[in-house]
C-alpha cells in the first residue's frame, strides 16, 4: 500500500478534517512524504479543504 492509499485510509476513518502534522503522527510516515502524497490526492481531486490546511476525502456523489 502506497503513502496515497494510507492517507486517504486515515482521511476517511477520522470524523473530522486532519492537517499534514496530524496525519504523519497517525500514518507514521515522514513529513516530506505525507506532503508529496497530500499534493497528489488534491491534484487528483480525491481530498479536499473544508478549511486551511485541513483535510478530508472528498464526498463521492
Amino acid at each position: 500500500m502506497g503513502a496515497k492509499d494510507i492517507i486517504l485510509e486515515v482521511l476517511k476513518k477520522e470524523s473530522e478534517p486532519l492537517n499534514a502534522s496530524r496525519i504523519t503522527e497517525l500514518t507514521g510516515l515522514d513529513r516530506k512524504e505525507v506532503d508529496k502524497a497530500m499534493k497528489a490526492l488534491k491534484d487528483e481531486e480525491l481530498i479536499v479543504s473544508p478549511k486551511r490546511c485541513y483535510w478530508e476525502p472528498k464526498k463521492q456523489q
